[in-house]
């Protein structure tokens, strides 16, 4: 399935210069336009349904991921490759680019929102960032040099992780930081939110800054190899290591994946590893569905949230474990 996309995607380095959401939706569905229509032959021909029948259905799909995923805090990109990538006829490396394409989509939908509520920081997101991003182009390269079915497994033990991780940790909805560590202070890593389920003003500090950074490193490699965002290790990162509030370490999370995907996302682009017509409606769906949930996150109850989150990827992890031991293809 790989000789559907062969030529190197055009440079699209401008991108980063683009503030509304809505200007980078334009220049995706240019890009749909252009792109070879050969790539319908991505779709396993066994399947008696009708080609436009896949990107129906994966915007469809993203809509109610980007839903759910903004106010968990975890990425489109969590939910999304093990869904689309256990249940859809797509090559696994098509759907791990699409899918931090996805995750960085939901992040820049999402982003001004949680900015201007308060409910993100970026002196708290741009160092911890910085060594994701480095760390998330190593492991793309790795994960595209892995056999599929080696990905698939671990994808599903990770995702089986994460639900594991979920149900064990109890996360504190405001963290109690006595005192910040000598770093954060010279970073000025902290900041006040206005929470909006009970209309108080919140003050926060983080500690335990440098353990943080040393953790996003490897954070980051799971981002890239996996394709799936990290959100879901951003969060308890944040949260429980670092003392930020709950609802600033979802939204902080997202500002960190806008970053760490977009560098990791440059590999699979390189690699011809993105189609457009796996992309574009996944990417739409998701901006679409991040918005709704960028104004739940204020109002939401977050148990709410975690439980639906747990239940999906529970299925899907499961689901993308034994796809790769070849007991459910």
């Amino acid at each position: 399935m790989h000789d559907v996309a062969t030529r190197t995607p055009p440079k699209l380095a401008f991108l980063k210069q683009l503030r509304p959401p809505w200007l980078m939706l334009a220049i995706l569905l240019v890009l749909l336009l252009a792109g070879p229509v050969q790539a319908a032959g991505s779709v396993a021909p066994t399947s008696p349904l009708p080609w436009w029948f896949w990107p129906l259905a994966l915007f469809v799909t993203c809509f109610f991921i980007g839903i759910v995923a903004v106010p968990a805090g975890i990425g489109g990109g969590t939910l999304f490759v093990p869904i689309i990538g256990g249940f859809f006829p797509f090559h696994l490396d098509f759907v791990r680019g699409a899918g931090l394409l996805v995750a960085l989509a939901s992040a820049l939908a999402a982003g001004p929102l949680l900015l201007r509520g308060g409910l993100a920081s970026l002196r708290l997101a741009l160092p911890l960032a910085l060594l994701a991003c480095m760390s998330s182009i190593a492991g793309a390269l790795l994960g595209l040099a892995l056999p599929a079915s080696a990905i698939q497994t671990a994808l599903g033990l990770i995702v089986l992780g994460i639900v594991a991780l979920m149900l064990m940790s109890k996360k504190s909805e405001f963290p109690h930081v006595a005192q910040p560590d000598r770093l954060s202070s010279a970073l000025g890593i902290h900041g006040v939110f206005i929470d909006g389920a009970s209309g108080r003003a919140i003050d926060w500090q983080v500690h335990r800054t440098p353990l943080g950074l040393i953790l996003f490193l490897a954070i980051g490699v799971m981002a890239g190899m996996f394709g799936i965002g990290a959100g879901w290790a951003n969060v308890p990162a944040l949260n429980l290591l670092m003392g930020a509030p709950l609802k600033v370490s979802a939204g902080t999370s997202g500002l960190v994946l806008s970053l760490v995907d977009s560098s990791a996302a440059w590999v699979y682009l390189n690699r011809g590893a993105v189609l457009p017509m796996i992309a574009v409606p996944s990417v739409v769906g998701m901006m679409l569905g991040a918005r709704i949930g960028a104004r739940l996150l204020h109002v939401l109850k977050g148990s709410v949230i975690r439980k639906m989150v747990i239940t999906l990827l529970l299925f899907a992890g499961i689901r993308a474990l034994l796809k790769g031991l070849g007991l459910w293809v």
